[in-house]
This record gives structure tokens, sequence and C-alpha cells, in this order.
């Protein structure tokens, strides 16, 4: 990226953080959640947190889609995969991360299983054109982000008459999620923070728009701040958000001008609703399940829908008792205050699908924030790694 360096400017961070310190009410404490899962890595990694205030903190969110996806799913698509016809597509991450019997994707792999990691849907389509025989799926997860690319290969496959082309469709809504986090009290445990604020997602909003935050900011009165994926994105961002609750507003404002606009990428819109439609719930490790949070394959592409064509079972599944992933998923949790993170929970051997992906909280905080020194005092009523 050219001038990349700009957005990485250590002398701008701390000017950024000295206007954060001279701005925030020593009276009041702040407590703003990052909603991606890309801004969670970028504040793990420069280590953002540390030149904020101790009155102001950030909370992890649930954006990160291979941390969301729930147990369930993934045993459907292990299941799937163990067929001998198929070939199951799918990008790295979710290769990793384990169903209720400890089995992932790259263990069935090691079994005997097709499955295929993946960098883009037009390679799973490169496959099912070179390999007629074989009944290819593609494991489709993510959110707005990642739903175009799909519904672009769908559009290729119908045009190329790819009969062994399907989808195993898993995408999920990042505003349904926000909703359920501001308006179920049940989200939160007895004695937990309060959100002040969000700040909302980089490219997410650059399909979507700054639209649907408006009316979040008007109807629960927390304003929204979209952010780029840069240090000097995130940090501006949080002084933005300072300056809206200091000032008592609370309305959605666009940090991340050069990519974002209020309306977002109108034609990729246009191609998902062709081929896409919200399910009635969809469930979210660490959320349940939450009404018109997911899409599956309208019912004119049926014969491009795996769970349809291969009459796939998804049943919910528990996860691990030990495993604190579902409680950091909702920002009541910090990576640290699982028992297992750090003992039998690493990267390399990863007992929650928050260690699995580099921007779940768990690996951005293995990865970046296990070795810092600076102590920060934890709030009233919440416990703080």
């Amino acid at each position: 990226m050219k001038y990349i360096d700009e957005y990485r400017d250590g002398r701008l961070a701390h000017d950024i953080a000295r206007q954060i310190a001279s701005t925030a009410d020593p009276a009041r404490s702040y407590h703003f959640m990052e909603f991606c899962g890309g801004h969670t890595h970028v504040i793990s990694r420069y280590g953002l947190e540390d030149l904020l205030p101790d009155n102001v903190r950030m909370i992890h969110g649930p954006g990160c889609p291979v941390c969301v996806l729930p147990i369930g799913r993934i045993g459907a698509a292990i299941a799937l995969a163990m067929r001998p016809e198929i070939t199951l597509c799918t990008y790295g991450d979710p290769m990793r991360v384990r169903d209720k019997n400890g089995w992932s994707l790259l263990k069935a792999k090691a079994a005997g299983a097709d499955i295929r990691m993946v960098y883009s849907t037009l390679d799973a389509l490169r496959i099912a054109e070179a390999e007629p025989q074989r009944e290819v799926v593609f494991f489709a997860i993510g959110f707005e982000t990642t739903t175009p690319p799909t519904a672009l290969a769908l559009k290729r496959a119908i045009a190329k008459g790819l009969g062994n082309f399907s989808i195993f469709c898993n995408h999920v809504l990042t505003p349904a999620a926000i909703h359920s986090i501001l308006e179920n009290p049940d989200v939160y445990e007895p004695g937990t923070i309060k959100i002040d604020g969000f700040i909302g997602p980089a490219h997410v909003s650059a399909v979507i728009g700054t639209k649907p935050y408006e009316f979040f900011a008007e109807e629960f009165r927390k304003p929204v701040v979209v952010a780029g994926f840069e240090p000097l994105d995130v940090i501006q961002a949080v002084l933005m958000l300072v300056r809206q609750i200091n000032e008592g507003r609370h309305v959605v404002e666009n940090q991340y001008i050069r990519a974002v606009t209020r309306l977002g990428n109108v034609k990729a819109q246009a191609e998902v609703a062709n081929f896409f439609e919200p399910r009635e719930s969809f469930e979210w490790r660490g959320l349940g399940e939450l009404p018109l949070s997911g899409l599956r394959l309208r019912p004119q592409y049926a014969a491009h829908d795996a769970e349809k064509r291969f009459s796939m079972v998804t049943s919910r599944a528990e996860d691990n008792p030990a495993c604190e992933c579902g409680a950091i998923l909702r920002g009541v949790q910090k990576p640290a205050d699982c028992k297992l993170f750090g003992t039998v929970c690493t990267p390399d051997t990863p007992m929650g699908s928050c260690m699995v992906s580099s921007e779940g909280a768990c690996a951005a905080h293995w990865t970046y924030g296990r070795f810092r020194t600076k102590a920060r005092q934890p709030d009233a009523g919440r416990a703080v790694a």
C-alpha cells in the first residue's frame, strides 16, 4: 500500500494518545468494543491499549468469522467431506477448528477426506471445472466482506453449466450481532461493564456502508466510528468516540473515508441479494441463535445448495466447558481469564476457535499481548487480565 508508513507512525500515535488522555474525563470510564477481529489483531500487535489512559478500555467483540462459527456447522462440514464423492474446498483458518468429537477438517483430511485449502472462491470453481467427476462443495464462511465473492463464484458456475459445484453457506450478518449485543441483557454476566460505543468494521463497511449502523446509534444512543485497519486508524477512532461521549452525541462517524462511504458498494450488495436471502435464524458461537443473522441460497438456486443437495444435517453442540471462547466473543472475558489459555490451548494445540484464527482474540493476545508488562487495574465489576 502506498504511504502505509504514514498510518503506522509512532510519533503520530503518541500525539493522538496524548489527545485522548487530555480529552477523556478522569471522573468517568469509557468502554469501547471493536467489533472486528482485524481491529483486535491491530490493537494487540501495536500495543495500542498501552497508549490509552486507564479509564479508556477496549473490549474485544465477536468479529472473527471463524470464531463465531458454531461447532455444529464444523461437524456438518466434516461429515460432508467424509463422503467419497465430495471434494470440500475451504479457506485455511476453518481447517483447525474442532467439532464436538475433537475432530477438525485437518484431521479428516489426514484420514483420507478430499479437503482442499483454497485462497479464493474462484480456486474452488476451477477445481469443479477441471474435475467434473467430483462433487465440489465450497465451505463459505465470513461476514459481508466475503459474501460477494461467493455470489460471483455461483454466478460463474451457473454461466459455465457446472452442475457439480455447490455451496455450504455459513455467511453471517454484522448488524444482527451488534443488535444482539446491545439489546439482550442476557449477553452480559451480572456485574460486567456496559459498552459506551463501537469501532465499526472496516472491510464489512466497505461493502454495506455506514448507513446500517445509524439505527444503533439512534435507537441505543451509542456512538459508532468506522475505522480502517492501521494503528493510526484505530487510535483516531478512539479519540473520535471519546469526543462524542463527552459532547453527549451518538452518531455514526466515518474515520475510514479512503475506502468507506455511507451507501457502500451498491453493485456488490445487488449481486448478494440476487443469490442469497436471510435465514430465519442462525447460531453464533457465544451469542446463540440470532434472528435474521445468516444467509442462505435462494430457492431457485437449490441445485447449488449443498445443504439441500446432500441432505445435510446440522445439530447444535456445546463448546468445551473449560473453554471461555463464548464469553470472550461476547466481550465479558479477556483471553487470559480462560484457564486453558497458554497451557493446553495454544496456536499449535487450539482448544477453541478464538485461538485458531489470527483474528481471534486469544491468538492475537498469545502472539502480541502476553509479554506486555504494563499493569492495568481492573474496572469495578469486571476482571481484566
